[in-house]
């Protein structure tokens, strides 16, 4: 039997009813270098739990009935989680002459609950941000939609943007999403793959997902407006999206400005609030703890979005 518990792994210990080991196969060698001969547990176990098995196993001593729990062992530099179930020994005369415990090593199981809680928890936070971001949409639509219909169609719009710039950052495990594609992906859904009609020049940055979810929303308006109002609106029609690293004044890690500039001409200008004001000079930046402003002229149109350093990553 000895030897067949040698090929299992299975940890079995035997001790007197004085608590010390009789006998036992498979023992940690972390465990008092293994040798465990003549010990209690507090001399072999380390850290709070030696002192609740013990405890247990007093309680199995006088009533017989077996308990069963799960103990890390307390080793310094990580440890490992058991399985434990103790179980009375009875001699010839029904009388408990010691005690028998059965341990099986679970720690790739816990660490794999570990992981599991850890990406449940990060699921609903992620889903939690996505659902405030939508609820911000679907108000601030609402307030500037001119009846139903109009109201639909830009939400499924704004929604369609946020789609995509979440398959982007579903598709990097949740690390984010680089710039450049963030911005092609955008152009792509209403321009076609290939469109020189925004032309994207500057430093390529990794952004995190929270900025890649509101930067593409930014993108979205501003390229939706143009194909109404301005330069895309027009055959051969240019946009020039620009992307720089600037220092603030206090020496810090570099922030991002983005500049989406175009010419509009005075035909068409549009009012403030059909440009999107509100999430492109406030949702937006306040998401990103930035700043963002918006010239219209006669003649040109300039937006300008300043990205803090925390949101995003140089390649």
């Amino acid at each position: 039997m000895l030897r067949a518990l040698r090929n299992t792994g299975i940890i079995v210990i035997y001790q007197t009813r004085d608590m010390r080991v009789l006998w036992g196969q498979n023992v940690p060698a972390h465990w008092s270098g293994g040798d465990i001969l003549g010990k209690t547990d507090a001399e072999f176990l380390s850290g709070p739990m030696a002192a609740r098995i013990a405890e247990m196993k007093l309680t199995v001593l006088e009533s017989g009935q077996p308990e069963k729990l799960e103990f890390h062992d307390g080793v310094e530099g990580g440890g490992r989680w058991y399985d434990m179930w103790i179980d009375a020994d009875t001699d010839e005369d029904d009388q408990i002459a010691g005690i028998v415990t059965t341990m099986v090593e679970v720690s790739d199981r816990k660490r794999r609950e570990q992981t599991l809680r850890a990406l449940l928890r990060e699921v609903s936070h992620r889903s939690k941000n996505l659902l405030a971001i939508i609820q911000s949409i679907a108000t601030q639509t609402g307030r500037n939609a001119s009846g139903v219909d109009s109201f639909l169609d830009r939400f499924r719009g704004r929604l369609h943007s946020l789609a995509s710039s979440q398959d982007l950052v579903t598709s990097s495990n949740w690390r984010g999403a680089m710039l450049s594609a963030l911005v092609e992906g955008q152009v792509a859904r209403y321009r076609g793959e290939g469109d020189e009609g925004v032309r994207f020049e500057g430093v390529d940055v990794h952004l995190n997902p929270n900025a890649a979810l509101h930067i593409g929303l930014a993108l979205h308006e501003l390229v939706v407006n143009s194909m109404s109002h301005g330069a895309l609106a027009h055959p051969g029609g240019q946009v020039l999206l620009s992307a720089r690293l600037q220092r603030g004044e206090n020496g810090d890690h570099p922030g991002l400005v983005l500049t989406w500039s175009e010419p509009t001409g005075r035909s068409g200008l549009p009012e403030r609030k059909d440009f999107a004001s509100v999430a492109l000079e406030r949702v937006v930046p306040a998401s990103l703890d930035g700043s963002a402003r918006f010239d219209v002229s006669d003649e040109h149109l300039d937006y300008r979005l300043e990205v803090p350093a925390a949101n995003f990553e140089t390649a």
